[in-house]
């Protein structure tokens, strides 16, 4: 099966999940996102892999006019139903892949991704995608999970990542951000990062993870060294903390 089909399968099947999930639904980062959108005066925004679209609302919340773009139909139906019941008239959906937007050059004023880049192909294509579409005037924000910058601490969490979901790409490390943005010619103006408590039951089921599977991230756990434990701040149960990186960037075209 090619990638972004199991992408698409993996989160057309929990698609209200996240909708309602509390770590996705919720955050001081959302907030933060609807005073960009105020403070921009941000009138055409682009939803990049919008899940169950709680970044798309925070804009349009704002009053700008958001497409939310992902690759599961079953996302954009949980979106459009959403967006009907807040009585929100100004957010479209469309499907597609994120490394190939369907937009002509210069067309949005704020392009945000959350919680999805870690899911993509192609990352650098897309960023270059993105990078095409915003206006010179534009904002580009990335808020994502992120990977330690220690080789330890990062090869443990990706094995955790992709043996609890499949679609699971990479975390990327902040430094591997910064060097792909400007690659693709974006100036970072803003980096700043937090913590997620992830609680262990909850994320599995969210992201529908098998007992076979499920048994095995237990077991690396479980036997993880204390270096690591200390930094994930793991509990008995195997919850732990994630790392989550707010990148924001302005399109470089000198």
């Amino acid at each position: 099966m090619k990638q972004n089909k199991l992408v698409s399968e993996q989160f057309g099947g929990s698609a209200q999940g996240y909708l309602s999930s509390d770590v996705h639904a919720n955050g001081a980062d959302l907030r933060r996102l609807t005073e960009l959108t105020r403070d921009t005066a941000s009138r055409l925004a682009l939803d990049l892999g919008c899940g169950a679209g709680h970044a798309g609302f925070a804009m349009a919340k704002a009053g700008a006019a958001v497409t939310a773009y992902d690759l599961s139909p079953e996302m954009l139906a949980v979106v459009k139903n959403e967006a009907v019941r807040r009585g929100l008239t100004n957010i479209t959906t469309q499907q597609g892949e994120v490394e190939h937007l369907p937009f002509d050059d210069a067309s949005f004023d704020l392009a945000v991704t959350r919680f999805s880049a870690h899911h993509w192909s192609d990352v650098p294509t897309a960023i270059r995608e993105i990078h095409r579409v915003l206006k010179p005037t534009g904002t580009l924000v990335v808020i994502d999970t992120i990977s330690p910058e220690n080789p330890l601490f990062d090869t443990l969490l990706q094995t955790v990542e992709i043996l609890a979901d499949a679609s699971h790409i990479r975390d990327y490390r902040v430094s591997e951000w910064h060097a792909m943005l400007h690659a693709a010619s974006f100036d970072v103006r803003e980096s700043d990062g937090w913590t997620l408590p992830m609680e262990f039951s909850s994320w599995l089921a969210r992201k529908r993870t098998s007992e076979l599977r499920a048994d095995a991230v237990r077991d690396v756990l479980a036997k993880a060294s204390d270096e690591a434990r200390q930094y994930f701040k793991m509990q008995v149960d195997c919850s732990f903390d994630l790392g989550v990186v707010w990148l924001q960037a302005k399109p470089n075209r000198i």
